[in-house]
Formats: C-alpha cells, sequence, structure tokens
C-alpha cells in the first residue's frame, strides 16, 4: 500500500473516530436507567418511532458523516475546503450536545434549540461541501432528512410536555 493511500485511510479512521466519539458523548446522557425512566415518561406524539430505529439510523448517519468528512478532506486544498471542514465540526459539535440538552438536562426546549441550530449548520455544511465534492455534500441529505424530522418530534414532545420547560426554568 502506498504511503498516499496509508496517509487517506488513516484520515478515514480519523473521521471514524470523531464521529463515534460525538456518538459516545451523546450517548453518555441517555444511558441512565433514570434517564431513560425520565423519557419513558414523557408524552409522545403518535409518529415517534420505536427505541430500536435509533441505533440503526444513528449508526448509518454517523458513518455517512465520517466519510463525508473525509471526502472533503481529500479534496485539494482551498479556501472553500476549509470552510465545509470548520462546518463539518461544527455540526458533530451540534449535534453530541443535543442528547446533553434533552436527556441530561431533561430539556426538550433547549434541545430544540440545538435541533434548530444543528440543522442550518448541517444545511450550510452541505452549501459548502457541494463547492468541494458533491458526493460529500448529497452524503449529509439522509442526516439533514432526519434531523429536521427529529426537530418535529422534538418539538411535539415539547408541547406535550409543557411540565419539563417550566420545571427547568426554576
Amino acid at each position: 500500500m502506498s504511503n498516499g493511500n496509508s496517509r487517506s485511510l488513516l484520515a478515514l479512521s480519523g473521521f471514524g473516530l470523531a464521529a463515534a466519539g460525538a456518538a459516545w458523548y451523546g450517548s453518555r446522557y441517555s444511558r441512565k436507567e433514570s434517564r431513560s425512566a425520565w423519557y419513558r415518561n414523557l408524552e409522545k406524539p403518535s409518529f415517534a418511532p420505536p427505541k430500536q430505529v435509533y441505533p440503526v439510523v444513528w449508526t448509518t448517519l454517523y458513518a455517512l458523516m465520517a466519510w463525508s468528512g473525509w471526502r472533503i478532506w481529500s479534496a485539494a486544498p482551498s479556501r472553500e475546503r476549509k470552510r465545509a471542514l470548520r462546518l463539518w465540526i461544527s455540526q458533530l459539535a451540534t449535534n453530541a450536545k443535543w442528547s446533553k440538552y434533552f436527556f441530561g438536562l431533561h430539556s426538550p426546549t433547549i434541545a430544540l434549540a440545538d435541533a434548530i441550530a444543528l440543522e442550518g449548520v448541517i444545511l450550510s455544511y452541505m452549501k459548502a461541501a457541494r463547492k468541494v465534492d458533491s458526493a460529500a455534500a448529497n452524503a449529509f441529505i439522509p442526516y439533514a432528512a432526519w434531523v429536521a424530522f427529529a426537530a418535529v418530534l422534538n418539538s411535539e414532545i415539547a408541547r406535550l410536555n409543557p411540565r419539563e420547560n417550566l420545571e427547568r426554568r426554576r
């Protein structure tokens, strides 16, 4: 294997580890039984997916995120590439914080603000990535769609559970 291929595979692994790190950070806030009980007791809309859906969806989305970031990193250096990489990091950090806000702080309202911000960063990344590598931008389409759906779901949970939002303000 050539040095360039080794470096590229190492970079792909790095993007994969970054995505896995964000997933791990978020999962720290949703694993404890007390947090699971809190979530189970929330009123949820009829369109809330069963819990088995989330690991499948998020594993796929994190893999696409890593691949997309790696594709951008692999492109020739440019101002557009640098901007896309900054946005890739920003979306990953914003993504990781959602679980802390929702499950850790038990605040659907703060989590909703984060989800809306995340959608904005995802769309900004896609726009910037498209100037560098259209396949990398397109890899974020399922992610953008899922986060839009998740924001609607989050919004409904906040609406259906107004006491949770009031308790956060105390």
